[in-house]
């Protein structure tokens, strides 16, 4: 019986990793029409009001697709794109978007030293873990692991997601968006004991962090 039980638990661990690998990467360019009004074509979004999704980790994006589905994480605009998605949908979309190459931006000089200080090494008296421990040297990030790209994403909307973590994890919210879909509460935690200055100065720099040459574009 412990045999059984163990060839089930080897066969779903073995299973796991396929599941994403369902995704059909043709299929999600046609799938990605509707998207690229606010993401770009190529996964590039031509504002910085939404993130851009070329080079996204795989699992990452296929999580946060189902979390806009769920009401897992709250979105008026995303809960309405993907409500009639199916599952092979989303994971059309996902092998599409990581599959492309995002566009690195550019740190600003003003902000640079104290988030590539924030990003490389935290701040220790604050309890702040470095960034680079969950999001990769280079801002590569981990996405066995579920954790998101940040390079060369857009200093505006890192900054937003920062302050929405913020307030999710704060009792004075007031009238801020909230983000709470986050795994064991990582980023509420660690967003809680940030200030404007560090989220901003981290924002900042891995917009100009480029996956090819592991630093910050000035």
């Amino acid at each position: 019986m412990k045999c059984i039980k163990l060839i089930v638990l080897l066969a779903a661990l073995v299973a796991a990793p396929f599941a994403l690998a369902e995704g059909n990467p043709e299929a999600g360019k046609e799938k990605s029409q509707p998207c690229a009004a606010c993401h770009g074509p190529d996964g590039n979004s031509p504002s910085g009001m939404y993130p851009s999704l070329a080079g996204q980790g795989q699992k990452y994006l296929l999580e946060q697709l189902k979390a806009f589905k769920s009401g897992a994480r709250e979105n008026a605009i995303m809960a309405g794109q993907v409500a009639n998605l199916s599952d092979q949908d989303m994971q059309d979309l996902a092998a599409y978007f990581a599959e492309q190459t995002i566009t690195t931006g550019q740190a600003s000089a003003d902000w640079v030293d104290q988030g590539e200080r924030l990003y490389r090494g935290g701040d220790v008296e604050a309890g702040i873990p470095a960034c680079s421990g969950c999001h990769g040297p280079a801002g590569e990030g981990i996405d066995a692991a579920g954790f998101p790209a940040l390079a060369g994403q857009h200093p505006d909307y890192v900054e937003a997601q920062l302050k929405a973590f913020r307030a999710a994890g704060s009792e004075a919210i007031g009238d801020m968006a909230k983000r709470a879909n986050d795994p064991q509460a990582m980023m509420r935690t660690i967003a809680a004991k940030m200030s404007d200055a560090q989220i901003k100065a981290v924002a900042s720099f891995v917009s100009g962090l480029s996956v090819d040459e592991g630093g910050a574009e000035e």
